[in-house]
């Protein structure tokens, strides 16, 4: 095996991952990712005991037991750019030998869900209720940075969005990846299903307008609108392709679960929008126990 150097993988004095400060060993196989810092110890008071807590930058760990269930929570900030240093380095704490810097002879694969808030793009899926992501759907460019393939439903539904919206005019190629299976199927009753589209940004990528004009100012409507079998877009936000496309490579389960905090059909917001951020982890967290 190939050692990988220490300009690429880097380790801290005390053996944990640069950016989480996390090792090997504090890591549960279920890691639930948050956005927002502050909301890593809204999760982690649901657990019955704490085993870990960890923090470097905008990265804050804790991993302990639901039960019998090993959980880690880890916030990741917001952004493509975040994920592609928490998905990698999760990858690298399951996967890679801190002692020999190879690759481990058989992977382990993650279960990782992301718990976060996002707007919705259809009038019908209100303020406050829950989205599950069957695929995500990126307009940035993280993952044109890596070697991948789409299968045939992924390249039928990436066509017919790119001919719908002529994104492929103004802005980033996109790109799509599935749920894992393994663990949408576990998030039926109380959820939403539809594509999410991830955005690299929150106002003009999201076609917000405050003082700047927009370069494609019917993008918004075009998502709402935009349907291919029975697939739809049901909201978008800033991580969820960036996750899926990133663990399907690297072979780990990936799930998106939102809160809907904006109807951007309806222009309206959450009244309580952290009641209804306490509502997603809590029936989440039931659900993750039994997986």
């Amino acid at each position: 095996m190939q050692r990988i150097a220490e300009s690429e993988l880097i380790i801290n004095n005390r053996g944990a991952i640069y950016h989480l400060d996390v090792r090997p060993d504090e890591l549960a196989s279920t890691v639930i990712t948050v956005g927002d810092p502050d909301r890593v110890k809204e999760v982690s008071k649901y657990f019955d005991t704490v085993e870990h807590k960890r923090q470097h930058r905008e990265f804050i760990t804790h991993t302990g037991y639901i039960g019998k269930k090993r959980i880690s929570v880890v916030s990741t900030g917001i952004g493509p750019d975040n994920i592609d240093i928490v998905v990698n380095e999760l990858d690298a704490l399951a996967n890679i030998d801190f002692e020999t810097r190879t690759v481990k002879p058989e992977l382990n694969s993650l279960h990782i869900l992301r718990l976060g808030t996002s707007g919705s793009l259809q009038a019908d899926i209100p303020v406050d209720e829950f989205v599950a992501s069957t695929h995500g759907l990126g307009v940035d460019n993280l993952l044109h940075f890596y070697r991948r393939d789409n299968n045939d439903e992924e390249k039928e539904l990436l066509q017919a969005f790119v001919t719908h919206t002529q994104i492929h005019n103004s802005l980033s190629a996109p790109y799509i990846t599935g749920a894992g299976s393994q663990l949408l199927k576990h998030f039926v009753q109380g959820y939403h299903r539809g594509i999410t589209v991830t955005c690299p940004g929150f106002y003009g990528p999201q076609g917000r307008v405050l003082r700047l004009g927009l370069s494609n100012p019917a993008f918004v409507d075009r998502l709402t609108h935009f349907q291919f079998g029975q697939h739809r877009i049901s909201n978008f936000e800033m991580e969820t392709s960036a996750i899926y496309g990133l663990g399907k490579l690297m072979g780990h389960q990936c799930l998106s679960l939102n809160v809907i905090v904006a109807n951007r059909v309806k222009k309206e917001f959450s009244k309580d929008g952290a009641a209804a951020v306490e509502g997603l982890i809590k029936k989440s967290l039931e659900i993750i126990e039994g997986i």
